[in-house]
């Protein structure tokens, strides 16, 4: 298991103190020299990077790829299955934008499954079907770290193999882009999201990468966009094809500002990756759909027995009976008795917000939230088995190394439902979330 990769990796660093101290410097300077920051702190202070072994990696990729054959399913039945469109639970907003033809099938191009491994263990949190972040951020984290002097030594007796994706999201761009308009021409990227957001250095790092591999890209607030005889413009770049990361949740809190962004989206004046139907399957409930007997015939045997080992029972939270383990309960009493394994979240938000854990709640505490849950849209969601590692851990503060134990959020990313690499997110609470606080490292295998 990995488990020796990493016991030898911090055995050589009890043995060479210098190369610790020479690997710190390195990382420190590159951090800085590549401004690898995600809301102006350092993203990545670690010194290891998160090993899985071959049979490891079998067992992740075999695992996202089943289930996310299940999730296609959903996302092709919703559209004609009321029961499931209600539990989802799209707005207004959302249900107009679903309604139009982006031109491709694919409900979800490039995701995310974030997920926690253990040796007997493998499941997934939820589903980033919308657009998913951190792509970049892997790939210049994998370079870094394969030129720490720690990884060099370590390399000289165990095989490493990094996992880039940068190729593997302009490819899938490109398929996407001469399916919907046909081969030929090289389109002009745009980089679609508000300014001043936390991911604005990785954006300006696939800025980089799309460049250079020949095509003219530029980053863009949508409500800078504006439409030119039935084509998109930013100032005077025409714009062909999009790299959508705004998310529609906050488009449409704005969408009186990015009108010309939406119309073009309508009517064909770009492409856009992914596409606004990604909302059918990037609600948190998505886990609800699948975790519910009801729609069990859309799915085969071995999809059922991947949801059934690996997605964690979940429910919209409702004064309603509804199952669990195939027997009928009372959701509310069934939720006030279990508060050790259960979670609530918000159906429709990112980065740790309004998340409430029972196992580290008072009984109080769970009542109240279990209230507020009910006012809103949520859902509670069975307790996953999480994962923890020592990792060294660069304290830019007291200006040294730290081996302190982590938990390990796995990130498969997924590219027309095929895994090409992960990155990890590594955090001191239960909540390993970039946004609240976690950092991140590369995934690499391990041989």
């Amino acid at each position: 298991m990995s488990g020796q990769a990493v016991h030898d990796y911090n055995s050589l660093i009890e043995r060479e103190p210098a190369l610790l101290e020479e690997s710190r410097a390195f990382l420190t300077e590159r951090l800085e020299e590549v401004r690898f920051v995600f809301g102006g702190r350092m993203l990545s202070p670690y010194l290891r990077p998160h090993f899985v072994t071959r049979g490891e990696w079998r067992r992740i990729t075999t695992a996202c790829e089943t289930v996310f054959g299940a999730i296609e399913k959903v996302g092709r039945a919703i559209p004609n299955d009321r029961l499931m469109l209600e539990q989802i639970g799209l707005i207004d907003g959302e249900r107009e934008l679903v309604a139009i033809d982006p031109g491709y099938e694919e409900v979800s191009v490039t995701s995310r499954l974030d997920s926690f491994l253990t040796s007997d263990k493998y499941q997934f949190v939820e589903l980033n079907a919308e657009c998913p972040a951190g792509i970049a951020y892997q790939d210049v984290a994998a370079e870094m770290f394969l030129g720490l002097p720690l990884m060099r030594e370590f390399r000289r007796n165990h095989s490493v193999t990094p996992m880039y994706c940068r190729e593997h999201m302009l490819d899938a761009l490109l398929t996407i882009y001469s399916r919907v308009r046909g081969s030929g021409d090289r389109p002009n990227i745009a980089i679609v999201d508000y300014k001043g957001l936390p991911t604005q250095r990785e954006f300006e790092l696939f800025k980089e990468y799309f460049e250079g591999r020949g095509y003219a890209t530029t980053i863009a607030d949508p409500r800078d966009l504006e439409l030119r005889e039935g084509k998109l413009y930013h100032a005077d770049f025409k714009i062909d094809l999009v790299y959508r990361r705004v998310l529609t949740t906050e488009l449409l809190e704005k969408i009186d500002e990015c009108r010309p962004f939406v119309e073009a989206y309508k009517t064909g004046g770009a492409v856009y990756v992914n596409s606004f139907r990604t909302k059918y399957v990037h609600k948190k409930m998505l886990f609800g759909v699948l975790t519910d007997e009801r729609h069990r015939h859309y799915f085969s045997d071995v999809e059922r027995e991947a949801i059934r080992q690996s997605v964690p029972w979940t429910r919209r939270v409702e004064d309603a009976k509804t199952t669990h383990d195939g027997n009928e309960i009372d959701l509310l009493d069934f939720m006030r008795c279990q508060k050790e394994t259960l979670v609530l979240k918000p159906n429709d938000d990112y980065g740790g917000h309004g998340i409430y854990i029972g196992w580290e709640s008072d009984e109080g505490a769970w009542d109240s939230a279990i209230e507020k849950a009910l006012e809103g849209d949520y859902l509670v969601q069975e307790r996953v088995t999480t994962s923890r590692e020592i990792f060294p851990y660069v304290n830019a503060d007291a200006g040294g190394v730290q081996m302190i134990e982590q938990l390990l959020d796995l990130d498969p990313l997924l590219f027309f439902g095929r895994v090409r690499g992960a990155f990890t997110r590594l955090s001191s609470s239960s909540l390993a979330n970039v946004t609240s606080g976690a950092g991140m490292v590369p995934t690499m295998l391990v041989d």
